[in-house]
Parts: structure tokens; C-alpha cells; sequence
């Protein structure tokens, strides 16, 4: 029979270790800070050579070798939290960006935000997609985040228009799982009388909502934030949203993970006025392009022959209309490859001879979920 321990002797056991772990933690600060001043003299050369701060090819080129090297047990999703971190505090020391994105606080474009660029840069909110693409067309930012698809709705309309008319390109791209919960200053659920949230958070849970609450009138906000703040003035109503927005507009969880897709991601871009295909190609990059092709019999077969004979991949074709013409649509294209790869731009040049206008709207490293 094993002897029992008392408190007093686990405490004396615990004191060694405890001392190691700060003796590690004051090595890790010192490293750190080691780190920093080598990061300070990377921005000084940026400066005189015009570079800019933000170089998403070599972060995920970082990140990635990181966590491939890692041995265990520290894990791998935490490892990436927190170089995301270190990096973002050594942008700031290099120069401060502002990065705007579709908020208020709480949407899940900010959550995409503060993983893309950590909690040291200055996050500018914007009440809709076209403000976002303003302000860094304006340089009161000089990135923007902004959603461009959904894995359950498809494709995000207002981001897609913006791009037919700006200059900015796609400088990188980072996905999210999207979790929505039903949100109330009320305990229970019978006390519910109206829901709010953004069309796009309505339509992903869609099937709860008829299932559960088929009577309970439905309504728009301008985002799943919104819709929590609205819920927070009314003890009668409920917001639907992401945790973050819970704790801060105090509100109670009355249902968790109500989206009908248990695999629900968004995709979001990070645009910026850099110019397309900046960077060093990692070997797993995507290229996007937007173009409007000629009406004439057999076009969609021209269109896609370039990429069928170069044996390109392509990961998404998404179809819209041309709001400035009737019945003319654009096109918008995600390949697998990079705009300097040969066969990439051998493709994109047979295309552009059946096309009205195209446009390549970057060439950037794919996302790491």
C-alpha cells in the first residue's frame, strides 16, 4: 500500500520544479529580447530598402517549419498562437501597420484579423466590405481583411464587387471554423421573441432555426456583432454570434454550435495595395483572377481549355453578374500555383484572349487551417 503524501510534502516537491520552470521562462524572456533586437535591425534595412513590414511568404515559412520541427508535447495549434504573436509584436517594433476589417469588434472577421496579425497591430473596424477596401485604397490602412466564401453559402458577393472596380490585390489569405451560438440576456430559451444576426449567420443555421424556433421572427443586422449588441439592449431578444461576442456584451450562451454544417469555415482575404505576385513562391501558393469573357457559343469551353491542357488546378470558378450590363457575367477563378510559374501565366494569356478584361488579382501562399 502506497504511503499518502501530505500537502506540505507535495508543496516541498513542487518547489524544484517550479524554480526550473522560472529559470526557462527568464531564458525564454532574454531570447525574446534577443530575437527583438535582431528584428530591429531587419527593419532598419527594410526602411532603406523600401520593403514592406508585413511578409506573409516568410511568416507562414516560419510558422510552418516551426510546428513540422516540433517535437512534443507543447502543442502544435499553441505553437502557432503564439509565433502569431511573437511576430506581430516584432512588426510593430519594425513599423506600426493598421489593418482595417468588416467589424464591429466580435464579428468573425475580427477573430480573422487578430489571428492573421496577432493583438500588437491596430486593428481598424469598418461597417461594411467596401469601407475595408476604402480605407487601404486611401492609406488609412495598409492591409484589409475582409471574407471572401463560405463553406456552407458559397461566395461573398459585396467582396467580389469591390474588386471588379479597386486597384488592391490579394497579399494572403487565412480561414476560420465558424461556430455560431444563440446569444440573450435571458436564461431561457421560451423567453425569446425576436433573433437577430447578419443573412449570413441566418442562413447557416437555417434548419436549427426551423426545427427549433420556427416561429420566431428572423432578423437582418449589419453583422453577427450587431446582432449581439441588439440582443444586449433587449431582454426579449436573442443575437446569434461567436463566443468572443458573449463575453463582451455579457451575455448568457443559451445554445452552442447551432450552424447546420458541424465543418463550417469562412475564408478570408488580407488586401493590400502591393502588386501582384509579390514574394517568393513557397510551393503551395494559389493564384486568383477576375475577368468577363465575350458571349459567343462555346466560350465556358475556351475559357477553361488553357487550364485542362496546362493541367492546372483549378480550386474554385464562381460565376456573378455585371451589374453595369444586363446578362454579362464575371468570372472569378482560384488556381493551384504562382503567377510567376510558367504554366500559370501561359494559361492566364490564352485566357485573356477570349476575355472583355482581366484581372489577376494576386498570387499568395494558401492558408494552413
Amino acid at each position: 500500500m502506497k504511503k499518502k503524501i501530505t500537502k506540505s510534502q507535495v508543496i516541498d516537491s513542487l518547489k524544484p520544479h517550479r524554480e526550473e520552470v522560472d529559470a526557462i521562462d527568464q531564458k525564454i524572456l532574454n531570447l525574446l529580447n534577443q530575437r527583438a533586437q535582431v528584428v530591429l535591425k531587419i527593419g532598419d534595412l527594410k526602411k532603406q530598402s523600401s520593403q514592406e513590414v508585413f511578409a506573409p511568404v516568410r511568416e507562414k515559412s516560419l510558422i510552418d517549419n516551426l510546428t513540422q520541427k516540433n517535437p512534443g508535447p507543447f502543442p502544435t495549434h499553441a505553437l502557432r498562437a503564439v509565433f502569431g504573436e511573437i511576430l506581430s509584436a516584432s512588426r510593430v517594433l519594425q513599423s506600426p501597420i493598421k489593418v482595417a476589417y468588416l467589424g464591429p469588434e466580435a464579428t468573425f472577421t475580427h477573430l480573422a484579423a487578430l489571428k492573421s496579425f496577432g493583438r500588437s497591430t491596430e486593428l481598424i473596424p469598418e461597417s461594411s466590405i467596401s469601407k475595408v477596401f476604402d480605407a487601404v485604397e486611401h492609406k488609412r490602412a495598409q492591409l484589409g481583411v475582409v471574407p471572401i466564401e463560405n463553406s456552407t453559402e458559397g461566395v461573398v458577393g459585396a467582396t467580389l464587387d469591390c474588386f471588379l472596380d479597386s486597384p488592391l490585390k490579394i497579399t494572403s489569405e487565412t480561414t476560420l471554423p465558424i461556430s455560431h451560438h444563440l446569444l440573450s440576456r435571458a436564461k431561457n430559451i421560451k423567453n425569446i421573441q425576436r433573433i437577430y444576426s447578419h443573412v449570413q449567420a441566418l442562413s447557416q443555421c437555417r434548419s436549427w432555426l426551423e426545427r427549433n424556433l420556427p416561429h420566431i421572427p428572423l432578423i437582418e443586422a449589419d453583422s453577427t456583432a450587431r446582432a449581439a449588441e441588439k440582443a444586449a439592449g433587449d431582454p426579449h431578444a436573442a443575437g446569434i454570434a461567436g463566443e468572443h461576442a458573449a463575453e463582451i456584451y455579457g451575455l448568457n450562451v443559451l445554445k452552442k454550435n447551432i450552424e447546420d454544417n458541424s465543418n463550417n469555415m469562412t475564408r478570408f482575404l488580407i488586401i493590400s495595395q502591393l502588386k501582384s505576385g509579390q514574394g517568393t513562391r513557397t510551393g503551395s501558393d494559389k493564384t486568383s483572377i477576375l475577368f468577363s469573357v465575350k458571349d459567343q457559343v462555346g466560350v465556358l469551353y475556351k475559357m477553361l481549355k488553357p487550364f485542362y491542357e496546362k493541367k492546372i488546378n483549378l480550386t474554385k470558378i464562381e460565376s456573378r453578374p455585371l451589374k453595369k450590363k444586363a446578362w454579362e457575367y464575371i468570372f472569378f477563378i482560384d488556381m493551384d500555383g504562382h503567377i510567376e510559374d510558367k504554366k500559370i501565366a501561359e494559361a492566364i494569356r490564352e485566357l485573356e484572349k477570349q476575355c472583355l478584361f482581366l484581372k489577376v488579382l494576386g498570387s499568395y501562399p494558401k492558408a494552413t487551417v
